[in-house]
């Protein structure tokens, strides 16, 4: 099935778009351990539309990033399209992609995101707006629906297609789940039957070998990884080996030096992209205590890390931490 924009592999793996998380520097990272596709944090049609300086950064990207999608979200179609073509012209993305999906109060008190899934006529004028407004490909990111009631999501990536969507990623769970429960991957088999567009299947890839089920179970066209990927950039690559050898084997689990070093690459991103400043170093701690989980002592360490003011105190840590592992095994 075709994508929309450049794909290089028949199964492409996306990094989800998510909000403190999705930025510049971590979507580097990602891109560098084999995801084929990246998306921004979701960004506020209403902010671009006003030309907010701060708005607009979290939009900014590096060519090594490509391809990639800009998400926008807003309740308003004419505010929308306006802040689609602003989208286009100031960074020109490989695609604009929209936000029917996030469950957030502080967005869909507003109608934004899986909010917009009440209201199917607000839905597809939405998508008319913006493909009227960019010349670039249009994707959507949807929910189930908004609640069991409203539970369709065949319907709605029908009416999403119809409206003009040229690929269209299902988060199996409705807004009132928020993330609780299975995601329910037969909705995400069922949607894939039914579309001609690409669908993209997202919601519990935890492993690598979630990445092979999701497929074999949905058919999807492609496969977008969320929390999975945090501190674990190295999910893309094992699963990409996992797609192509047939399921069979995969490159080993980073080694505890491995993680540091992509840590400390992933830090020095996020000072050169977002300044050198204590801001940045607190922002990160989140980071740093995603690389550490699962390793011996990693409790200990995270309460270190988690206290750091500067990006040098955890590269320290990260030293001492690994001479002690090392004074221990020659032990």
């Amino acid at each position: 099935m075709d994508f929309p924009y450049s794909v290089t592999q028949d199964v492409p793996l996306y990094l989800a778009p998510m909000a403190g998380v999705s930025e510049s520097p971590f979507r580097q990272i990602c891109r560098r351990y084999g995801a084929d596709v990246v998306v921004s944090e979701f960004i506020s049609s209403v902010g671009i539309s006003l030309g907010i300086e701060r708005v607009l950064a979290e939009m900014r990207f590096e060519p090594c990033e490509r391809p990639i999608g800009i998400q926008i979200y807003g309740a308003d179609a004419g505010i929308m399209a306006k802040a689609a073509a602003m989208v286009t012209e100031l960074f020109e993305p490989d695609f604009v992609d929209i936000n029917f999906g996030c469950p957030v109060k502080k967005v869909v008190k507003n109608n934004g995101g899986s909010g917009c899934l009440k209201d199917m006529t607000l839905v597809r004028g939405i998508i008319r707006a913006v493909r009227e407004a960019t010349r670039l490909p249009v994707t959507v990111k949807i929910r189930s629906g908004w609640d069991e009631s409203q539970r369709d999501p065949v319907e709605i990536g029908l009416r999403c297609q119809e409206a003009g969507a040229q690929a269209l990623t299902l988060h199996p769970r409705t807004r009132t789940q928020m993330y609780q429960g299975a995601a329910n991957w037969d909705e995400i088999a069922r949607l894939a039957q039914a579309l001609t567009i690409p669908v993209i299947g997202n919601g519990d890839i935890r492993t690598p070998e979630d990445v092979v089920a999701m497929r074999n179970h949905t058919g999807c066209a492609g496969i977008m990884i969320a929390r999975g990927s945090f501190g674990n950039p190295w999910l893309f690559a094992q699963a990409r080996d996992l797609l192509d050898g047939g399921g069979r084997t995969k490159r080993p689990d980073p080694t505890p030096e491995e993680r540091f070093a992509t840590a400390l690459d992933h830090a020095r991103l996020a000072l050169r992209l977002q300044g050198d400043t204590r801001k940045t170093a607190l922002e990160f701690r989140k980071h740093f205590g995603w690389y550490t989980k699962g390793l011996p002592g990693a409790s200990e360490l995270r309460q270190r890390l988690f206290a750091i003011e500067s990006m040098g105190e955890a590269e320290e840590i990260f030293s001492e931490y690994l001479f002690g592992s090392a004074r221990s095994v020659a032990a």
